[in-house]
Parts: C-alpha cells; sequence; structure tokens
C-alpha cells in the first residue's frame, strides 16, 4: 500500500508538471539579462525575446540585472520559480570563469539551472583609442611596455570573457596595464570612446562596429581563428602571442525543475529564431556564430569549459578587484 501511495505521488507530479506545461505560457514571460544594455547579452537576450513573443503569444520582458560579471542576474535567475515564466541569458563568465573567480559564487552553474540553448560563440576583439598611436600588437606591446601601469583597459565586468582576455594578455606579453571593470559592455564603451580608459578585449559585436567607424582601432580578435565578420583581422597567435585563444558564448537558461516540456518548447523555437535569414545576417555582421544545439550540448559545454577556464584565471592571476 505504502509502494501504491509513492507510485501515485510521483505520478501527481508528472500530471501536474504536464498540466502545467500544456497550460503554459497564459501571462507574460521574464527574460532576465544579466548585464547592462549595449552588449551582445543585451543583444541576444532582445532578439530572443521578440522571438518569443511572436512563437509563445506572450510578451516577453527583458529585465536587465547587471553586476558582478553577470553573477547578479543569474543568481536572481536561479532562485525564481521553475515555472518557465522567468528565463534568462548566461555566459562563459556567469556560467564559467565566475566558479573560480568567485569563491562564495551563490549559485552553482552546473546544478541551479535548466540548460536551454548555445545562443552565440563569438571572440574578442582588442580595440585601442586612437590617442595611443599604434596599429599593431607589437606596437601596443613596445608601448605598454615602456609605460608600465600607465594605461588601463575596460571589461564589461570582472570574471567576463573581456576580463580575463585582458589578463591572458598580460601574463603572454609580461606587461602592466590596470582593469577597469564596467557593469557591462554599454557603459564601458562609453569611457573607451571618450578615452578614459585606453582600451579593451570587447565583444566583437560591440567593437567591430566603432572600428569600422573609425572610432577605436582593431588590432586582433582573441579566438584561435580569424573572425569571418573582420577576416582581415589578425589573431593574437597570429601576432606573436603563442597558444592565446579564448572566445565568449552566450546561451540561455531557466531555473532548475523547468519542466522538461517547457525546456523543449523553448530551444525548438529559439533553434528556428536563430535559423531565420534576418538574424543570421544581423548575427554574421556582428561575428556571432548561431547556436540553437540540444540542452544537453549546452550542459556538456559548461562542464568542460569550468576546469578549463579555472586553471587560465589560476595562471593568470586573475583578482575581481
Amino acid at each position: 500500500m505504502r509502494i501504491m501511495i509513492h507510485v501515485l505521488a510521483a505520478l501527481g507530479v508528472v500530471f501536474s508538471f504536464n498540466l502545467q506545461a500544456q497550460d503554459w505560457p497564459n501571462k507574460p514571460i521574464r527574460y532576465i539579462v544579466p548585464f547592462a544594455p549595449g552588449g551582445a547579452t543585451d543583444m541576444l537576450g532582445r532578439m530572443v525575446a521578440v522571438g518569443l513573443t511572436k512563437s509563445l503569444g506572450q510578451p516577453v520582458v527583458v529585465d536587465n540585472k547587471a553586476g558582478q560579471g553577470g553573477s547578479v542576474g543569474s543568481a536572481e535567475l536561479a532562485k525564481a520559480k521553475p515555472d518557465g515564466y522567468t528565463l534568462g541569458g548566461g555566459t562563459i563568465s556567469s556560467h564559467a570563469l565566475n566558479v573560480a573567480l568567485y569563491p562564495k559564487l551563490s549559485y552553482d552553474p552546473m546544478k541551479d539551472f535548466a540548460p536551454i540553448t548555445l545562443l552565440a560563440a563569438l571572440p574578442n576583439v582588442l580595440v585601442v583609442h586612437p590617442s595611443l598611436n599604434v596599429k599593431t600588437v607589437a606596437e601596443l606591446i613596445a608601448l605598454l611596455k615602456a609605460n608600465p601601469n600607465k594605461y588601463s583597459f575596460g571589461s564589461a565586468g570582472n570574471g567576463t570573457s573581456q576580463h580575463i582576455s585582458g589578463e591572458m594578455f598580460k601574463l603572454a606579453t609580461g606587461t602592466q596595464i590596470q582593469h577597469v571593470p564596467y557593469r557591462g559592455s554599454g557603459p564601458m564603451m562609453i569611457d573607451l570612446l571618450a578615452g578614459t580608459i585606453q582600451m579593451s578585449f570587447e565583444n566583437s559585436n560591440t567593437a567591430l562596429p566603432q572600428a569600422n567607424a573609425g572610432k577605436l582601432i582593431a588590432l586582433a580578435v582573441t579566438s584561435a581563428k580569424r573572425s569571418k565578420a573582420a577576416p582581415d583581422l589578425p589573431t593574437m597567435q597570429e601576432a606573436g602571442l603563442v597558444g592565446y585563444d579564448i572566445s565568449s558564448w552566450q546561451a540561455m537558461f531557466a531555473p532548475a525543475g523547468t519542466p522538461p516540456a517547457i525546456v523543449a518548447r523553448l530551444q525548438k523555437d529559439v533553434s528556428e529564431m536563430l535559423k531565420q535569414p534576418d538574424n543570421i545576417k544581423k548575427l554574421a555582421e556582428l561575428g556571432l556564430e548561431p547556436g540553437g544545439g540540444k540542452p544537453e550540448e549546452l550542459a556538456a559545454l559548461i562542464a568542460s569549459e569550468i576546469p578549463r577556464l579555472g586553471n587560465v584565471v589560476r595562471q593568470s592571476g586573475a583578482k575581481v578587484d
């Protein structure tokens, strides 16, 4: 009799989840972007919101919750009710790098989220303010070595791929540059364009438009291969930094425990959205490689990135200043 009660209880939970998934969505959905407006995470979040609003028939509202390299917004998503009405973006920072950078991270990237799909992958681009008067990575290194700690690089926040790209550069070149973290790429770019800071290892979607407009000078990409959006731009390795390789990635998550049927529907709709010609063109122009894979593929990526990037953090001595 006791076994029968447990079986019926389990079936009740499954039945409840099925009902919940069938009835979903019947009200607006909140999409947490864990960075300030203006960067790749925000841009992709708004693209997802527009696409899902159309496919689901309910408004998907973006809510920017910036801070601590994506940790503030990600922590809020992890604690949300797993009913499909709170979704969010996550990045190489919030779901991999921050594990090594923040000793008391308030969430577990592997256990506290239901992976939905990879949205996009992109290299960072080393861009400098024209006032530095350098045209190549070699010229920049010479300038930095002649002026230790005189110049600063900005990032979208402590623990972001931009931050770690800069720390890897310092380690590889033996240069000393001050790190200035911001609450997202948007506010960082304002100071970089004004010359308040002198350089950044910024996501390609934010860096390339400014470089193409002549407001910044692009020197190299951080990935092992050249970017399709800027094929004439050398990689860091081509510029002489042997073994230098880091690319950012953007993904979509729900809180752990979200019904599998809802996760499957979201993955399907977002994957189809990423294949739409207008979105393919927009992503390509910004140097983003579209994702759209299965949840288990995203989970495997995170499981491999956490130890790999943790080693990079420890070797570089990166700190959350």
